[in-house]
């Protein structure tokens, strides 16, 4: 199945190739390769927007996901027909991202593949509302990663690693 990329802004220039191959290995190291993806590429307005309408936190943020299929951490939806082969979408904030990026000093090309991470657990059901779903949801990004960095050489982390 497919890996939508739509990129909706104009402010940061984003290698949509490189973050779709990227996004479509973590996606088999979560052995969901057989769903679709969306991926929005979007900037400050648009993510306050969304923050404000669904989390009731009217400010930018880095990831928002809406899941297709509402499941438990770690575990696969069970589609019923061909059109709910769907795992959801996620939104990066990439404006956000970028100056996050900038002030600290990180690889933004990095961050973006990590944050995209992220939210393909946050399509899976996990979460990290509490220390125990917090330590659940960073061991599969660490899991999925490091499938990630064997595969391309890349030494990226989980994006949660701070939260607790």
């Amino acid at each position: 199945m497919s890996v939508v990329l739509r990129n909706a802004q104009r402010s940061v220039p984003v290698r949509r190739a490189p973050l779709r191959r990227a996004v479509c290995a973590l996606r088999a190291a979560l052995g969901a390769s057989r769903f679709d993806v969306g991926l929005v590429c979007a900037g400050n307005a648009l993510m306050q927007r969304l923050n404000g309408a669904y989390r009731q936190r009217p400010e930018p943020t880095d990831v928002l996901s809406f899941p297709f299929h509402q499941v438990a951490a770690g575990e696969l939806p069970r589609p019923r027909c061909r059109g709910e082969y769907n795992l959801g979408d996620i939104f990066l904030g990439v404006e956000y991202i970028h100056q996050q990026c900038r002030d600290a000093g990180e690889d933004f090309e990095g961050v973006l593949v990590v944050t995209a991470a992220h939210g393909l657990c946050h399509l899976l059901g996990y979460r990290h509302d509490t220390k125990p779903a917090w330590e659940q949801m960073y061991q599969k990004e660490a899991q999925i990663l490091e499938e990630l960095n064997r595969l391309t050489g890349s030494r990226l982390r989980p994006l949660t690693a701070g939260l607790f």
